[in-house]
């Protein structure tokens, strides 16, 4: 029986950052990517999601990145900055009316009241700001998700949560690469795990 195809597949993804990287992810597969800080792990993340200027390509379900427009593949292919930003006042109106059934199941899941929608971002605390930047990454149902430390706030019972949430989206088939300083994390939720030194992807 043939192996299934990678749902991301990436090939010569390059900047002067680092690179060429080549690796393949498959459907319902957590990679986990380690590294000291300024190895460009960031880089990499966004360079996946087209924010950052690269060579090379990054090719989702048999679809080449550079054949679709940047927007239609950033709505497949979801990067979470490790500070994400916010647009509107609050992050209720960061949510369209078709996603509050989701919205607010992945904010019970992650243990936060609905009555936080309505509250000005900058009067939230940063872990409340990173659980609704996970809540609004979700909301767009990605593909793929690339998580750029994304419980580095939270405390135990709140990064359990998240990991759970984000476990049952795997399940689901969604793929997720995660860049975390948590070794532990890392074993929880990885399938694989990689290491970026000297521009260089390396498995531990």
């Amino acid at each position: 029986m043939s192996a299934p195809s990678p749902l991301l597949c990436v090939r010569g993804l390059r900047s002067h950052f680092g690179g060429p990287f080549d690796f393949e992810v498959q459907a319902g597969e957590c990679v986990a990517i380690q590294g000291p800080s300024g190895a460009g792990k960031s880089v990499l993340l966004r360079m996946l999601a087209d924010l950052d200027p690269h060579e090379g390509e990054a090719v989702l379900d048999g679809r080449a990145g550079s054949s679709m427009p940047a927007p239609a593949w950033r709505s497949q292919v979801v990067y979470q900055a490790a500070e994400p930003a916010w647009w509107e006042a609050s992050a209720g109106e960061h949510f369209a009316p078709a996603q509050r059934g989701f919205v607010e199941e992945a904010m019970a899941a992650l243990g936060l009241a609905t009555s936080l929608l309505d509250t000005e971002i900058e009067r939230l605390s940063t872990g409340e700001r990173q659980r609704l930047a996970l809540v609004r990454s979700l909301a767009t149902q990605p593909r793929v998700l690339l998580l750029d430390e994304p419980t580095a706030a939270l405390d135990p019972d709140s990064v359990a949560r998240a990991e759970s949430l984000l476990a049952a989206r795997l399940k689901d088939g969604m793929a997720i690469l995660i860049v975390t300083h948590s070794a532990e994390q890392a074993r929880r939720m990885a399938h694989r795990i990689f290491r970026l030194e000297q521009g260089k992807l390396r498995t531990p």
